[in-house]
């Protein structure tokens, strides 16, 4: 049986769904093209992979044979997403399939793709859904590392990055020692960012105090080339030499506010949304932290700018019986 080709995410391998079993050859050879070839970015390949699977499995139960959907099948399959997912959810989900389909009428597979004439709501957002810790929480935070302990360091310093430069937690796991270096007088970080961006960050004074500690207990000055956060070996606290993956440093970050305590349902994008809001709310310009988030559209920075919820909270506080 034909499998998807080891550069996948999750899972690394994994079987063409039983809906193609019966299609021809070329409409499977290009489904592995398509998730192996035209999706650069690992996320997206994952994320439009399980949307993909998740579409092959209605058909299955639909009775519908996915080489042959129509308009109405997509429209049923909509249907059946708003019940159970977000309108977000739904486009993405419809993104995927509208792509995979191009694809295929690229190929000469299909003749005309379906999902084209099926449409999904319109999402305007002018505030992002990602929760902001305040500053008495990351105070608390940075105070309850154990920095007698090397993984306690490496914590630190992971948390430290997000909060101090706002970059996504995949660009922090994917930094090596040689990424963090001084240049002249000011140290700085250089990030590979979504869409193959390059950019240098300079490092805020605290924040380099936390990666100069660990990379002096860790011992990964003379080791350039190797990853700057490497994963725990189980519950030994030592480091192994893998790097650190985007879903273990969630679960270290669930780990590390739930010994904080603090309550919330915080993540990895939560710092972005907390460095973001509390830059602004010390006098930077949006242009600044637009440039420091990496966005090409001031109008996604204040999705993440959380002023006017914290403003709003202490006005509703007035509210009293």
């Amino acid at each position: 049986m034909s499998l998807l080709p080891a550069l996948m995410p999750a899972p690394p391998v994994f079987l063409l769904p039983a809906a193609l079993a019966s299609a021809p050859a070329p409409a499977r050879l290009a489904f592995v093209e398509f998730f192996a070839a035209s999706l650069a970015n690992a996320n997206t390949r994952a994320a439009y992979l399980r949307d993909v699977q998740r579409f092959c499995a209605w058909c299955e139960r639909a009775g519908c044979d996915l080489m042959s959907a129509t308009p109405l099948d997509l429209a049923a399959y909509r249907e059946e997403l708003r019940r159970t997912v977000s309108p977000a959810s739904v486009k993405r989900h419809f993104s995927a399939l509208r792509r995979l389909y191009a694809w295929w009428v690229e190929r000469g597979i299909r003749d005309v793709n379906p999902v084209r004439e099926v449409k999904t709501e319109r999402i305007t957002r002018t505030e992002g859904k990602t929760p902001a810790l305040d500053t008495d929480d990351m105070h608390r935070l940075f105070e309850s590392f154990n920095l007698k302990s090397l993984v306690g360091l490496r914590d630190r310093a992971i948390i430290g990055v997000m909060a101090y430069t706002v970059a996504r937690v995949e660009a922090v796991v994917s930094l090596r020692v040689r990424d963090y270096a001084t240049h002249g007088r000011r140290a700085l970080i250089q990030f590979r960012e979504k869409g193959g961006k390059e950019r240098g960050i300079p490092v805020h004074h605290r924040l380099a105090e936390y990666l100069d500690q660990y990379v002096e207990a860790a011992a990964l000055a003379g080791e350039k080339d190797s990853p700057l956060f490497r994963a725990a070996i189980y519950r030994t606290r030592k480091l192994s030499t893998a790097p650190l993956s985007r879903v273990a440093a969630w679960r270290m970050i669930q780990r590390r506010l739930r010994d904080a305590d603090i309550q919330g349902a915080f993540g990895c994008h939560s710092f972005r949304a907390t460095g973001i809001t509390t830059l602004l709310e010390n006098g930077a310009s949006l242009e600044v932290a637009q440039w420091l988030a990496g966005h090409a559209d001031s109008r996604t920075t204040k999705l993440y700018d959380r002023r006017d919820q914290r403003a709003a909270l202490e006005d509703l506080e007035r509210i009293r019986y």
